[in-house]
């Protein structure tokens, strides 16, 4: 079930009202780094396990 407009700005008028017109670019830019930061940590440990895997002679 899609959101329609009108649902989108009754939902950030309840936020503006929650946190406050002040807290909410605070709250977007620690979003933003924590998105950042997940997405650091899943390509890091996609790459660690291909690093340190020893190589292994077929016989």
């Amino acid at each position: 079930m899609p959101l329609g407009p009108t649902e989108l700005i009754i939902i950030l008028l309840i936020v503006v009202l929650l946190f406050g017109a002040r807290k909410l670019p605070e709250l977007a830019r620690g979003l933003g780094q924590s998105a950042r930061e997940f997405r650091k940590g899943l390509s890091d440990d996609d790459k660690k396990p291909e690093e340190s895997k020893p190589e292994q002679k077929q016989s």
